[in-house]
């Protein structure tokens, strides 16, 4: 259950809309393959925020489910994948973040 959102700020939205609706189905692809799901497991979106000059351009926030391959070297190679992707397509700074969900807890309605 990969969840993508990628927290862009808005004074690049215009330049860059048509790049990222070009590469969501990319991404999708990527976040399948790398942690095992199929297309209907993801959900990305892209966020448009008001935010500070001096940090990263877009901030992509990966929310994963654990699981016993996801280790913590593991997620880190893909995450540093995904920012490579990114980063390779837009031109831009990335950050990543990623977080693994409390599968106890955690409710999703679909």
């Amino acid at each position: 259950m990969p969840n993508l959102k990628l927290y862009l700020d808005e004074t690049h939205l215009t330049e860059q809309r048509p790049r990222l609706a070009e590469l969501m189905p990319e991404l999708r692809g990527l976040l399948c393959k790398s942690f095992g799901v199929e297309p209907s497991a993801c959900q990305l979106a892209v966020v448009p925020v008001l935010a500070l000059p001096d940090q990263p351009t877009i901030n992509a926030e990966l929310n994963l489910m654990p699981r016993p391959d996801r280790t913590r070297d593991a997620v880190t190679a893909k995450a540093q994948e995904l920012q490579r992707v990114i980063a390779d397509a837009t031109g831009l700074r990335i950050a990543v973040r990623v977080a693994m969900l409390d599968a106890e807890t955690y409710v999703a309605l679909k």
